[in-house]
């Protein structure tokens, strides 16, 4: 077998005791795995108990210079690589290995260890002790409370040609102008004066409300009703809410709202 190996600053080929031909094909071969790995060294050729001929001397030049290595010279075969190999071995101090006291700590640990296995396996068990996956646990259902539909504020006068929609509460801070419209599932509020149109409850919540400063709507709804003077009540000094009474729209002063609801709410339960 064709070996290559560093001496020193230098390469050593080793062919061996086998045909030449076989040998450097081998060589051929290993030296075309690594091209240009070993470009610019210089060799020493090893051979068997017969030295080379020329032309295989021409040859194994020929074939190195190609991969850049220069051929310094010749020598007699090393011993055999396997009983180079042991003789280095054999020559290499013996270590013996040094447990710190933590791995030391351990060994009791992997002697019980092992002990266990044996005794598993004797009984026909597994290796490894198996333990029953615990049982899922039942699960827990939390009640979520609705979130109530979220309240719409709106700073500044609304005009004719522009309307507010909400699912619930809307709040104006501002006049609402003829020709605005208000339409909210919930409760309404004007701070300022309210001209326009305004339904409250439009989902069908007979008990919401409209709030105003100066409640002077030109159309006024909660739920399914719709107020009979809406737009010829005048103007008021102070404020008003309209709310249901009766399956009719009432408007009643703001100071006496509360009461009012107080005493709607009695009567129908």
């Amino acid at each position: 077998m064709a070996v290559l190996r560093g001496r020193g600053l230098g390469l050593e080929i080793a062919l061996g005791e086998r045909d030449f031909d076989e040998a450097l094909a081998e060589l051929e071969g290993k030296l075309s795995e690594r091209p240009g790995f070993y470009s610019g060294t210089q060799a020493t050729a090893a051979v068997g108990r017969e030295n080379l001929s020329d032309d295989q001397l021409a040859r194994l030049r020929t074939l190195l210079s190609e991969h850049g290595i220069t051929l310094e010279g010749v020598t007699a075969a090393q011993p055999d690589d396997g009983e180079e190999l042991a003789r280095r071995r054999a020559l290499r101090p013996k270590r013996e290995a040094k447990l710190s006291d933590a791995a030391r700590s351990l060994v009791p640990d992997f002697e019980g260890a092992r002990k266990d296995i044996a005794v598993r396996r004797s009984r026909g068990e597994s290796s490894v002790r198996r333990l029953a996956p615990a049982p899922d646990p039942e699960p827990q259902y939390v009640e979520i409370a609705p979130v109530a539909p979220a309240t719409l504020y709106h700073v500044g006068t609304l005009r004719g040609g522009q309307a507010l929609h909400n699912v619930g509460n809307i709040v104006v801070i501002g006049d609402v102008n003829p020709g605005a419209e208000l339409i909210a599932g919930g409760d309404i509020a004007v701070f300022g004066s309210l001209r326009g149109v305004a339904h409250a409850g439009a989902q069908g919540d007979a008990g919401a409300r409209v709030y105003a400063v100066d409640l002077s709507p030109t159309q006024l709804r909660i739920a399914t009703l719709i107020a009979a003077e809406a737009g010829a009540r005048g103007a008021r000094k102070e404020p008003e809410a309209a709310c249901v009474q009766n399956e009719r729209i009432t408007i009643v002063p703001l100071v006496s709202a509360e009461r009012f609801a107080k005493e709607t709410k009695e009567k129908v339960e």
